[in-house]
């Protein structure tokens, strides 16, 4: 799915080439921080569950962090932070916590909740206010990406213009 990935709007190349760049970098030094990943979390959200289950947690940023190589850093810093596409009219539906926008389940974050309902274990903290999760969804592509089974596109409804009665022309007394 990384190469199918598109910006359309013409005139914004640069930007284009900007948030590839940007994604690479991103992408390449979340991976060589895996393994202090739960260390930094734990200072940062200041909850010791990262570091004592370093060994669990390190797997689960792993994943999380391929994951994000699949497209989601690149559609946050184009998306979202540089602003390169548009946004639909109008994206109705209501989360039903299936978990899919987390990384198809793959967020390290994401813990179940029940039957086949998920949560989002930082859903309070700054960390997640910063991610691309608060975006979801913001158009077409990423309710495709992700299979959501609540959101969809609404159909553009059509506006009627009413032409003001002027005095003197018509009917009017």
């Amino acid at each position: 799915m990384r190469g199918s990935f598109t910006l359309t709007q013409p005139g914004l190349l640069w930007r284009t080439h900007l948030s590839v760049a940007l994604a690479g970098v991103v992408n390449f030094s979340f991976r060589v921080l895996v393994p202090v990943m739960p260390v930094i979390l734990c200072v940062l959200l200041r909850d010791l569950r990262y570091v004592r289950r370093y060994r669990h947690y390190v797997g689960k940023f792993a994943v999380h962090f391929d994951a994000l190589r699949e497209g989601p850093v690149r559609h946050y810093l184009s998306d979202v932070f540089l602003q390169v596409k548009q946004v639909p009219d109008t994206i109705e539906g209501e989360c039903v916590q299936c978990g899919n926008c987390c990384l198809n389940k793959r967020c390290a974050f994401l813990e179940p909740v029940g039957d086949d309902k998920f949560q989002c274990g930082i859903y309070q903290s700054f960390l997640r206010r910063m991610s691309n999760c608060g975006s979801f969804p913001l158009h077409a592509h990423d309710i495709a990406r992700y299979q959501c089974p609540s959101y969809f596109v609404a159909p553009a409804k059509p506006v009627l213009w009413l032409q003001a009665d002027r005095p003197g022309k018509g009917g009017g007394p």
